[in-house]
């Protein structure tokens, strides 16, 4: 068989490919001359040899508690749309949780609270400001600004994931009355994109700002449950009794295979939000199987433990790669997230060795995840082929 010059290159691909696909099958893209090498390449990275523990929290398993909930749920015929135990549960133990009066709706995905919570404050002609790395503004394609049918995201910038109250305030007085966007609200991501994680006194900052400019404050609370863990508040010091006055709360990273909560703690806010809920395609006719998980997760604090267990996972691996692999940590890691900078040939090594992750930003910097579910054992294992590779 004629061998073909381009293997080699094709190998590489392999390699580097899913730091920027999230994990998915490596590229098709060898020629019919390279069948053969393929198969065996192919045969190499079979899916029992490819490691997604670190890649994202979105990788891991749906936690005991939430299955198990899901298992009771199952057992019985239910009502519909919402009508059912399971979510009346949900919504008051957020209540209990929150130690106050709110309104509390389902959606399927984070980009669906995210965009559908701003839709509800926003009017086309608004604007909303937000960090350079927020979700809503780097991974939601747009989602925001469809569903407020052309509200727009103004971006400020900071090292650490955070928005930057002055220059927030430039954002805002560069809009020429009438001219320009109305300043509506402002988004902030807890923890950031970057696992940085505010205290309650910044978050009080940012509500104290918002309020002063008669704006509302939106939070994305993928992963809430971190925050609050690092943090060791009541959740209402980093919400409502903070200004917060809507809350995108995530249960998909922390344990629960899908649903999210968005939470409104103004409740003038929701005004028929069940409609824009509907509309969208949102609300589950089988609410209960979105409920019940959420149910197993609340219930006994679940959804404290399991944060906590991924933020010292996080804070073992960022000690470990230090100390055995001389990898520094490029921000504070206050919740499940670790960002490091590598070379090209440490990235093509990891990936060799089954290793996924992503590239977070351009050029070298890769972000590690940890989860509910992370073992000291796979530390171990992906802090050894570190060293090994790095030696």
């Amino acid at each position: 068989m004629k061998h073909c010059t381009r293997f080699e290159e094709q190998i590489e691909e392999i390699c580097l490919t899913d730091s920027e696909a999230q994990g998915s099958a490596v590229r098709q893209s060898f020629c019919p001359d390279c069948l053969d090498d393929k198969t065996r390449v192919m045969d190499a990275m079979r899916t029992d040899t490819i490691r997604h523990q670190f890649a994202s929290d979105n990788a891991s398993a749906i936690c005991p508690e939430a299955w198990t909930a899901l298992e009771q749920a199952n057992k019985h015929c239910a009502p519909s749309y919402g009508d059912d135990e399971w979510t009346a549960k949900v919504c008051e133990r957020i209540r209990q949780i929150f130690e106050v009066d709110c309104d509390v709706y389902f959606v399927f995905t984070g980009t669906a609270a995210n965009a559908l919570g701003l839709a509800q404050l926003c009017e086309p002609f608004h604007g909303v400001i937000c960090h350079e790395h927020a979700h809503i503004h780097t991974d939601e394609a747009g989602a925001m600004e469809s569903y407020t049918r052309g509200a727009k995201l103004f971006l400020t910038k900071t090292n650490e994931g955070k928005i930057d109250l002055n220059e927030a305030e430039k954002l805002i007085a560069q809009q020429v009355e009438l001219h320009g966007h109305m300043m509506r609200a402002i988004s902030i991501a807890q923890a950031t994109e970057l696992g940085t994680v505010y205290t309650p006194d910044e978050v009080e900052a940012i509500g104290a700002f918002a309020q002063a400019h008669e704006m509302l404050l939106h939070m994305d609370g993928a992963r809430f449950a971190n925050a609050v863990a690092s943090v060791e508040c009541a959740p209402k010091a980093i919400s409502w009794k903070a200004g917060v006055d809507v809350l995108s709360f995530g249960g998909t990273k922390n344990g629960v295979a899908a649903g999210e909560l968005v939470v409104f703690f103004d409740k003038k806010s929701s005004h028929d939000f069940q409609y824009r809920v509907k509309q969208a395609g949102h609300l589950g006719s089988k609410m209960r199987f979105l409920a019940a998980p959420w149910l197993g997760l609340l219930n006994g604090d679940v959804w404290l433990r399991n944060a906590r267990h991924a933020n010292e996972a996080a804070r073992r691996l960022t000690e470990r790669l230090l100390k055995e692999a001389g990898i520094e940590s490029l921000f504070p890691v206050e919740s499940n997230a670790v960002f490091v900078r590598l070379d090209d040939q440490l990235v093509r090594g990891l990936h060799a060795r089954g290793w996924r992750f992503y590239k977070f930003l351009e050029p070298d910097i890769y972000r590690l995840m940890c989860s509910w579910s992370t073992t000291d054992e796979e530390i171990a294992m992906l802090v050894a082929d570190f060293a090994s590779i790095n030696d």
